[in-house]
């Protein structure tokens, strides 16, 4: 076992105490050692049950005959960090998220690792770090929170407060309905409701192979779930015992499958940066062609909040994870899990319960996936939207630059209503370096669709945006602005033009107007000077390579 390293001979005496110091008997000395990496927080939502889930895990260790080491994981909630400095941090925080994961487990040399993760930059951190380390692994979403409930209407974090505030603004809300929302949006334990972030990584990790079947969608406060983390304990184990590795179930054909279920989910645009991660720390090439070439083929079978009406409990009852494979099953490469079955297997085994909630291939919402990326005089490298979110009449979009530096200038003329029918929003400066961190855009997009400007209004940003974010909204544009891309040169009035069918995005200048403009370009001074954010802007990468670090 690696562990022995720490544990066995006459010179690992001291270590040996150290480790009957924390109550470890000598028969313990003849098991594997498994690091559970958890990332329970009073802070978020989605971690709060976690403590529960742990119990768990441990039994599962200790059944599998292993001993249990647990230790603990930053997270970040990005809601209560959206709109300030907060949303400088999440993304910048899944690479010490890695780092923490190969910290401890090379520190301890541990046998094997279960992550207890739950939350947007959290699940691709841990992934990244157990890639980079390529010791058994298996990852334990915590699952989704359950819908609100409004005078019989379910209710979802995002489109009942980010968009509800904005109606308020309108005035189509009342303070006492809003007051009600605010409280009754998320009810308890679980990640937000709707196919953001968070709940698309925990789809896309099940795909991948690093959960067990039906991980992703079973509810925080299920029964299930607690089983779930049981049994995925107790599978690590033998996955130790059979050295079973996360780079041999993270694999080019793992990841085309991931990049699959996310064209036929619809979901967050952020998956694109994670994925591309996550190869990265495989030793993978992914480039952003192979995402819109898989979402040229792959129809769009789900429309889930904020998409749609259905929530991730309505994934759920329909079947999960298992019942979008079956209904995939002609598109996905038949690669290994971690369960010990492959995935045609799982997809052979499923049932699909809710025709409606995930239609056949022949009658999806769309006939392409639900993320596109465009290309263009304006993001010669690449940007990012989820078309799924975005209304026909949208789709091919021309429009007057109004132009920001940064997200509270955008939000604070769209809340002033000194937007117009017609404008095209740009925020600048807000990418990987640039931001730093490359902010979250949630409150102004939603906000727009609030106030009622989602079928006239577009917005474009090197930053990225919230998985709940619906509308004609582009980020990811690469290069950004601090690195000299065509985004930092666009003035108030450009005429920019943005057809997502034709995967365009340009502006109406010349490619000598651009290069005369640069001329008279001058590098916006860094927002961040000290600490861990201003050494994360000198040496983060581009979002079209991932935004990591290394």
């Amino acid at each position: 076992m690696r562990s022995d390293i720490i544990k066995k001979g006459l010179e690992r005496v001291p270590h040996r105490a150290l480790l009957h110091a924390t109550g470890l008997s000598r028969k313990d000395f003849d098991k594997p050692f498994i690091g559970v990496a958890t990332s329970f927080t009073d802070l978020i939502p989605g971690h709060i049950g976690m403590r529960e889930l742990e119990r768990y895990i441990e039994r599962g260790v200790c059944y599998g005959g292993a001993v249990p080491f647990f230790f603990g994981i930053p997270g970040i909630c990005d809601g209560i960090a959206m709109g300030h400095l907060g949303m400088c941090y999440p993304l910048a925080s899944r690479e010490l998220i890695a780092d923490s994961i190969e910290t401890v487990c090379n520190a301890h040399q541990l046998d094997g690792l279960v992550c207890l993760t739950n939350c947007d930059k959290i699940t691709p951190g841990m992934i990244m770090g157990a890639l980079r380390l390529n010791i058994p692994t298996i990852i334990v979403t915590a699952g989704p929170m359950m819908s609100g409930r409004f005078r019989k209407r379910k209710l979802a974090f995002v489109h009942d407060s980010y968009e509800a505030l904005a109606r308020a603004k309108k005035g189509d809300i009342s303070e006492a309905d809003l007051a009600c929302l605010e409280m009754e949006a998320c009810p308890g334990a679980g990640s937000c409701q709707g196919l953001y972030t968070a709940n698309t990584m925990a789809c896309l990790t099940e795909t991948l192979g690093l959960s067990l079947p039906g991980c992703a969608t079973a509810l925080a406060v299920s029964a299930k779930k607690r089983r779930i983390a049981q049994a995925s304990a107790e599978r690590l184990v033998e996955m130790v015992r059979k050295n079973i590795l996360p780079r041999s179930i993270v694999t080019q054909e793992a990841l085309e499958n991931a990049i699959t279920v996310d064209m036929a989910l619809g979901g967050s645009s952020n998956t694109v940066l994670h994925l591309t991660a996550i190869a990265h720390e495989a030793g993978i090439k992914l480039d952003l062609k192979k995402f819109d070439e898989i979402s040229r083929s792959v129809p769009h079978i789900t429309q889930i909040e904020p998409a749609g009406t259905h929530y991730m409990e309505d994934i759920e009852f329909a079947g999960g994870i298992p019942a979008i494979l079956k209904r995939l099953k002609g598109h996905l490469n038949n690669s290994m899990t971690s369960s010990g079955k492959k995935i045609l297997e799982i997809a052979n085994e499923a049932e699909i319960c809710d025709e409606e909630v995930i239609r056949p291939l022949a009658r999806p919402y769309h006939w392409e996936g639900g993320i596109a990326v465009l290309r263009g005089n304006l993001a010669p490298n690449g940007a990012v939207v989820k078309q799924s979110a975005v209304s026909p009449k949208m789709m091919r979009f021309t429009g007057k630059a109004r132009v920001f530096n940064r997200e509270e200038e955008a939000m604070a003329a769209i809340m002033g209503k000194k937007i117009a029918k017609g404008d095209v929003i740009v925020i600048r400066y807000e990418g990987p370096a640039g931001g730093p961190g490359m902010r979250e855009m949630l409150a102004p997009t939603a906000a727009i669709v609030g106030l009622g400007l989602a079928e006239s209004v577009a917005l474009i940003t090197d930053g990225r945006f919230s998985g709940g974010t619906s509308g004609p909204c582009i980020g990811h544009v690469s290069p950004e602005a601090s690195a000299k891309g065509p985004i930092a040169i666009l003035k108030d009035g450009d005429i920019i033009t943005i057809d997502i069918p034709e995967r365009k995005i340009d502006v109406t200048l010349s490619r000598a107007q651009i290069l005369q403009r640069f001329k008279k370009w001058k590098a916006v001074a860094p927002k961040i000077t000290t600490g861990y954010l201003a050494r994360y802007s000198k040496i983060v990468s581009s979002a079209d390579k991932g935004a990591v670090v290394s």
